[in-house]
């Protein structure tokens, strides 16, 4: 048998660093303790116990066995203490036992110590699992934190851009404003600089006429930084009454412009043109190839989608008048109004008169001056009507604009009955 050589602190502190079971063998003078001995010097018991305890032995009379009995109680002498890492004894052997009996002794404890270590392996890995599996959720809950601050963020750039968009807005309402101001101290100078009578009276319109002018430059400065802005807004408008709104750079071409509108609506309204409300402007296959800045879309405009329902791709429509929300309305209704159309022309109209229209030789062109004659009279009459009963205000812009407007809806629809009676 291999004892240590040493004191029990030194032992305890072996047997930790070798994971060992720490053994304390005390022994006295009396032949039993003798017996005990020759126990633990057999070979057998030797081999038993080589490599997993640290042995060592204790004087009943020695000063370390009066301490070691203060904290683990010597009942009998001899006795041999197994003790775990925890301090916890694992078997005590008090008397003399035979070689056999010691062998299993501590095989025993050798289980049991193996239990242990197993155990508190198990417990180790136990509180390295719930300390992952929190590190995990702190992880967790920190990058949603993350996430909500981003989005957070996001939120208020969009709500800062919607401000500066908003603040831009007003100070080109200011600047018109201030430009009206201008030109009507303008005129006011140059009214009272022309009807003056004495020295005194051209020198205050003089004045008052240079800071008109300062006044006007200054507004002209604005208008021109303003013109000279690299964002174009534009605001797409539509059919349905929805919108949405996309900064372009001002050189950017309209091809651009629909091009982000094409995939913002996908297919939902087939083929479209671009279109301006005021002034009044359907875009050309020609447009798309030049600057929003050189079409006047910056640095802000509204575009309506038009979808096309057989009028040309072409058509360019201007007007100086603003129509306000009926050209809206005309422009939205157009593909309703032209398939109401064509289905009264062949439910609505009268049967054709036996012999008016024969068959034509080669060359032959159809006859189309009965649906002009007809439609004739009746957009007279209609013109005498409303010219006897409109006051004296009915020749503002916006009204003249809607009576036109009726008319020519109304010329359509002439024409359009008497093609439609002809070809039936």
């Amino acid at each position: 048998m291999i004892w240590f050589e040493g004191s029990i602190p030194a032992a305890i502190i072996s047997a930790k660093q070798q994971s060992s079971i720490f053994v304390v063998v005390i022994t006295g003078d009396d032949e039993v303790s003798g017996q005990m001995m020759s126990s633990w010097e057999d070979d057998r018991v030797a081999e038993a116990s080589y490599n997993c305890c640290v042995a060592i032995k204790v004087d009943s009379k020695s000063e370390t066995c009066t301490q070691f009995s203060q904290i683990y109680p010597v009942v009998c002498i001899p006795s041999s203490f197994f003790i775990g890492e925890n301090g916890i004894p694992l078997e005590v052997v008090a008397g003399s036992v035979s070689a056999e009996e010691l062998m299993k002794r501590i095989n025993k404890v050798k289980q049991v110590w193996l239990t242990k270590k197993l155990e508190e392996r198990r417990e180790q890995k136990k509180k390295g699992e719930e300390e992952g599996e929190i590190k995990k959720e702190m992880e967790r809950r920190k990058m949603g934190k993350e996430m909500l601050d981003f989005k957070r963020k996001n939120e208020d750039e969009k709500t800062k851009r919607i401000m500066d968009e908003r603040n831009r807005d007003k100070a080109e309402e200011k600047a018109a404003r201030e430009r009206v101001k201008a030109q009507i101290a303008l005129d006011r100078a140059d009214r009272a600089a022309r009807y003056a009578n004495n020295k005194d009276e051209v020198e205050a319109a003089r004045l008052a006429a240079l800071q008109a002018r300062q006044a006007e430059t200054e507004a002209k400065k604005e208008n021109a930084q303003r013109e000279r802005s690299a964002i174009a807004r534009i605001q797409f408008r539509l059919p349905d009454g929805s919108f949405f709104t996309n900064q372009f750079p001002s050189e950017a071409r309209l091809q651009e412009a629909r091009q982000f509108a094409v995939n913002e609506v996908g297919n939902r309204y087939g083929n479209f043109s671009l279109a301006t409300v005021f002034p009044r402007r359907e875009f050309t296959a020609d447009d798309l190839d030049k600057t929003l800045l050189a079409l006047e879309l910056a640095p802000s405009a509204s575009i309506v989608l038009l979808p096309q329902t057989g009028r040309p791709s072409n058509m360019v429509v201007q007007s100086t008048s603003g129509g306000g929300i009926w050209a809206v309305l005309g422009t939205i209704l157009y593909p309703l109004l032209a398939v109401w159309r064509f289905l009264s022309g062949f439910l609505f109209t009268s049967p054709p008169i036996p012999g008016a229209a024969g068959p034509r030789g080669p060359g032959q062109r159809p006859n189309t001056a009965s649906g002009s004659s007809s439609g004739e009279p009746k957009r007279e009459t209609l013109r005498k009507r409303t010219l006897e009963k409109q006051p004296a205000d009915f020749k503002q812009d916006g009204k003249i604009h809607r009576l036109r407007n009726h008319e020519d809806s109304e010329d359509e629809n002439n024409t359009w009955n008497g093609n439609s009676t002809q070809q039936m």
